[in-house]
């Protein structure tokens, strides 16, 4: 087949170097027999030994030519292929428990992990290579200015961890950014202590919606004055002087109190 050019509008960039392949895969560490879905697997760097030390593997691609040069290449027995766009792939289908792993594309990584955190439940892990600034992010602690909504939301689910950092050179066409490993765990239910998962996740979106102006402000659809002295929480910080903990306490308060 000719040679396949990246796709800007897919966010394509190819994994090429064999030693970052290798020190990826071992950290993966996938055992045969495991059910696993890669994202985006391009031209395959990762598929290739995750197939051979798996037996069969899923992946989601929605480029179609790259579908074909997969399909040349292996056979249903140890690849199942799902044509589409991960933002829309419902990962439930494949069962539990499932090890999800890919180059998540940039352009989409944000709103791909939200999609992804709401499988949580049946996943054993998740280990993705993302841009550096986004995993940053997730990992980020309060106090930083990094710690957002999305280090909020995926700490209250995951146990976080980035592993290493690959530069642009690992990839053909080169990034003009950094990417890093990450891994995600998720937590035992018992320890999603939020009574209600969506109003933490309003709570969090609208304490992080406008970053300079205080929780007074920020919150005042949710919170008064009486509620936060009740709390023990100073209404003049900013959204991203609390820890996940201290937003868990927020919308427990909050539901108790429209009870």
């Amino acid at each position: 087949m000719t040679e396949h050019r990246a796709r800007k509008r897919f966010g394509q960039n190819f994994l090429s170097d064999p030693n970052i392949i290798r020190k990826i895969i071992d950290a993966i560490r996938p055992v045969a027999g495991e059910t696993m879905v890669e994202i985006g697997p391009g031209l395959g760097a990762m598929t290739d030994p995750l197939v051979e030390r798996l037996g069969h593997l899923h992946v989601v691609e929605i480029d179609r030519d790259l579908i074909a040069r997969l399909q040349e290449r292996y056979t249903l027995e140890h690849l199942t292929i799902h044509q589409g766009d991960a933002l829309k792939f419902d990962f439930g289908q494949l069962g539990a428990p499932l090890r999800v792993v890919g180059n998540l594309p940039y352009n989409i990584s944000t709103p791909l992990l939200f999609h992804l955190a709401a499988y949580a439940g049946q996943v054993s892990d998740m280990t993705f290579m993302l841009q550096k600034e986004v995993v940053m992010r997730m990992v980020a602690e309060p106090g930083t200015d990094d710690y957002g909504r999305l280090s909020v939301m995926l700490q209250y689910r995951f146990r976080m961890g980035r592993l290493f950092d690959v530069p642009p050179g690992a990839f053909r066409p080169a990034p003009k950014v950094t990417s890093s490993i990450v891994r995600m765990v998720p937590l035992p239910p018992e320890q999603l202590a939020a009574q209600d998962e969506g109003l933490l996740e309003s709570i969090v979106a609208a304490a992080f919606g406008q970053r300079r102006k205080t929780l007074r402000n920020t919150l005042r659809d949710f919170l008064d004055e009486r509620d936060f002295a009740a709390l023990g929480l100073d209404p003049g910080l900013r959204g991203e002087r609390l820890s996940v903990a201290e937003y868990i306490a927020i919308a427990n308060h909050v539901a108790m109190k429209s009870k």
